[in-house]
């Protein structure tokens, strides 16, 4: 259900917004859950946790309070890891000492400095596909460019991108690459091997011969004169992964989609590359490609009157709360001068995301290298782009244009 009209037809237990139908066009079903059923109880055996919380001010208060709802949920097994990933899988106060540590690492100035090299691998990129006048997207841009950086950042080499596409695309999509298998999660938690092994590699070496990347960093870093254990830099690296190669691939996917059939929104940048800033802010949250993290109650709530209980798992929808009109003034409409932009793409309080910067930097530099290149594009005539759920990547984004 994506359309307005159908409001009058709305039935909370038909409502399934993790879905590629919803996920090409999800904010119109957002609206009808804000109205209809902010906070949506399903019950036990449901999938996605009991409730989903789709009012900003609901889901701001889920974020800011940890002590009630929780990151520190057995989900681990469910993505091939054998302990919680640091620090998103962990609560203050623990969390706290790991943020203090990898926060400085990640700041603005340090993601910054990477931004010329990026912007190198982008137009190296581009120069592989402009001359044919079309590509598909995501495969072409979106997600080798995100990698790249994620190398750079580690110190890895460049000719292990394929190995770590595999290892991301069988954590989040295994159906990707291994379309006929019955059993997922054997092919996670095979995976999860492979990725322990390669870091207790990688850090052994780094021990042995230190470098100013971020896995040198991790095995110099101390904590109040402690240093990282090793399953503690194995569990940050995991994280990493997933983090860095997949979110940052589907907001650009996301973003271009939106880019290409609004003109009107794509000429603003073109004219002005100085709007970029805002552009990207105002994409974040009305596209939102994260568009829901899990939580698990530690004590009983009570939200819109539908009472939670200890142990229940519920979802935040971000993609609602970031599209809420009591939050932002005419949420409806893509503003790239909006000012006030509180969007929570990526979180808030204790579990904001840690890569922010990194993600900022990475989606300023793609979009104005493309845009630079390619100012003029559109979704090629007679195909349709297909959008995943949960995370929202434009599997499939065929673009065209007119080399000059």
């Amino acid at each position: 259900m994506s359309d307005p009209d159908d409001a009058a037809d709305f039935n909370p237990d038909d409502v399934d917004v993790f879905t590629p139908e919803i996920a090409r066009c999800p904010q119109a079903t957002y609206a009808l859950m804000r109205d209809k059923c902010p906070v949506l109880y399903r019950g036990a055996g449901m999938p996605f946790g009991m409730a989903i919380i789709s009012r900003f001010d609901d889901v701001m208060f889920a974020l800011r309070n940890p002590d009630i709802f929780s990151s520190a949920m057995d989900v681990q097994l469910a993505l091939g890891t054998e302990r919680p990933m640091i620090p998103q899988q962990i609560d203050p106060p623990e969390q706290t000492r790991f943020r203090k540590l990898l926060d400085p690492y990640f700041s603005r100035k340090r993601m910054s400095a990477l931004a010329p090299k990026l912007r190198a691998h982008a137009n190296e990129l581009i120069d592989r596909f402009y001359d044919e006048g079309e590509c598909e997207f995501d495969a072409a841009f979106a997600i080798p460019l995100p990698c790249i950086a994620f190398l750079d950042l580690m110190g890895l080499p460049h000719s292990d991108l394929d190995l770590f596409l595999s290892f991301k695309d069988n954590i989040i999509r295994p159906q990707k690459n291994h379309p006929d298998a019955v059993d997922h999660g054997l092919i996670r938690a095979d995976t999860g091997k492979q990725i322990y092994a390669y870091f207790e590699d990688v850090l052994r070496e780094r021990r042995a011969n230190p470098t100013e990347d971020f896995l040198g960093y991790l095995v110099q870093a101390e904590i109040k004169g402690d240093r990282l254990t090793e399953t503690e830099m194995l569990d940050i690296c995991f994280l990493q992964i997933l983090a860095g190669l997949d979110t940052v691939t589907a907001t650009l996917g996301c973003n271009l989609a939106y880019l290409a059939e609004n003109p009107a929104h794509r000429q603003q940048v073109v004219d002005d590359p100085g709007k970029w800033d805002g552009a990207i802010e105002e994409l974040l949250r009305w596209e939102s490609p994260v568009t829901a993290i899990p939580r698990v109650l530690k004590q009983d709530v009570t939200l819109r009157d539908i009472d939670l209980k200890k142990g229940e798992m519920v979802t935040l929808l971000i993609g609602a709360a970031n599209t809420d009109d009591d939050e932002f003034g005419n949420a409806q409409d893509v503003d790239f001068a909006r000012s006030g932009n509180r969007h929570i793409a990526f979180g808030a309080g204790a579990h904001r995301c840690l890569g922010s910067h990194l993600a900022r930097m990475e989606l300023v530099v793609a979009l104005e290298e493309w845009h630079k290149r390619i100012p003029q594009y559109q979704i090629k005539p007679g195909e349709t782009p297909v959008f995943s759920a949960g995370i929202r990547e434009a599997l499939y984004l065929p673009l065209v244009w007119k080399p000059n």
